[in-house]
């Protein structure tokens, strides 16, 4: 009997991977190779890829922004690399494209350039500055008194990676089912049982990847985290199709270097399409899309988490802006018009949404870092913030690489 009907008939596997997006997928997919080992990947989704993944804007990070030798900047550089060849190598719709960096204030320029020390302190080769006018030689409708220009950078369809990933699990003789959603974790001598909308299941060994569910995952597994998931939407507009235009590739602002978010930003995706946004809100359903979408549960834990009201009492202004501007699409259009002038508002119409699983302690920090809590038989990945999906490779290789450690694998 093979790897596959053994795992499906018996519901008796080696190890279970919880969660079906790219960092869930790419794990499976690294440890699928390993000789002998049964793997089971659930997702209780209808489809791979439905949440963080499928919902980001396709962006090929480089590196440029996360502090040297942080998990961030490692995997980043190493999964660039690697997520470009696999993309060639399986057909996958990308380009190397580069984006555009622009301090549109003198205040700015000093923050530009920290970035560049910190881009090539991450091995980007071939940033170049460039001054006022300079600018236009790769966005003409850009204004600013600096920038930067990244070549590393790119755009891809993340979802057909992930569905690619699950090809090659399978091919390995893994199993991937979706539309199976986790409901209770019994631990047992020698592992885990699994009770799932689609039955039990049995396991030695459990990795989390759960991604806006994590917390919640590694809980039912009888741990208590120091961190909680905070969820926030982030909004996007689109240009209409006769002013995409107006933008050639990926044009960021200087971010604030004390979020975790690169502000409003313009980008063109693998479909021709422009991206404008996003707006960064408190998600009142870890899973919630519209500004309508509203869970009790999820509303209820987190308001009831000290770390949020730590949160909120720092960064209530912030908060308070990005609000109205999810509310006002002229304000939307204000803060877009100081890297693009020539926008005006009938150019913006409603895109989609995303809703980023930010990891919080109890203190109010905001996780900027992979976050990875292990105990027997368990591996939990509790924060994965951008750029997880560009480093999915290197991080499905680094999280094996701790299985094969703590589970004594082959």
């Amino acid at each position: 009997m093979t790897k596959d009907m053994q795992g499906v008939t018996k519901r008796q596997v080696d190890l279970v991977v919880i969660g079906g997006g790219i960092v869930g997928l790419a794990v499976a997919r690294a440890l699928a190779v390993v000789p002998g080992l049964q793997i089971l990947l659930l997702e209780k989704e209808a489809r791979l890829a439905g949440h963080q993944t499928g919902h980001n804007s396709g962006v090929i990070h480089s590196g440029l922004y996360y502090k040297p030798g942080s998990l961030k900047a490692n995997n980043c550089t190493a999964g660039r690399e690697a997520l470009y060849s696999y993309c060639a190598e399986r057909q996958i719709p990308h380009e190397r494209c580069g984006k555009l960096v622009v301090a549109t204030a003198e205040a700015e320029r000093s923050a530009l350039q920290e970035l560049q020390r910190r881009g090539e302190a991450n091995g980007l080769a071939g940033l170049e500055w460039l001054e006022g006018a300079e600018l236009r030689n790769w966005e003409p409708e850009v204004s600013g008194v600096a920038g930067l220009y990244v070549p590393q950078t790119g755009i891809v369809d993340y979802v057909g990676v992930a569905e690619a990933f699950a090809e090659d699990i399978r091919s390995q003789g893994g199993v991937v089912r979706t539309g199976c959603e986790l409901r209770s974790v019994r631990v047992l001598p020698g592992g885990f049982k699994l009770e799932t909308s689609a039955g039990e299941f049995g396991c030695r060994w459990l990795i989390n990847c759960a991604g806006l569910q994590s917390d919640r995952v590694a809980r039912l597994c009888g741990l208590t985290p120091e961190v909680q998931i905070i969820p926030f939407r982030g909004e996007y507009y689109t240009l209409v199709p006769g002013r995409s235009g107006l933008v050639r590739n990926l044009i960021y602002p200087v971010p604030d270097p004390t979020l975790p978010f690169l502000g409003v930003h313009l980008t063109r995706m693998v479909t021709g399409e422009v991206e404008a946004g996003p707006n960064a809100v408190l998600a009142l359903k870890r899973e919630g899309y519209y500004r309508s979408s509203f869970s009790l549960r999820d509303s209820w834990e987190t308001l009831s988490y000290p770390g949020f009201w730590h949160l909120a009492r720092k960064y209530w202004r912030v908060g308070a802006q990005e609000y109205y501007r999810s509310f006002r699409k002229s304000v939307m259009v204000q803060d877009l018009r100081r890297l693009v002038p020539a926008l005006k508002v009938a150019d913006l119409q409603r895109g989609g949404a995303g809703v980023r699983a930010q990891a919080v302690d109890k203190t109010g920090r905001l996780l900027d870092d992979f976050c990875f809590l292990e105990a027997d038989s368990m591996i939990h990945v509790l924060n994965a913030p951008s750029p997880a999906a560009t480093a999915s490779l290197s991080i499905g290789a680094t999280i094996a690489e701790r299985a094969r450690s703590l589970f004594s694998l082959p």
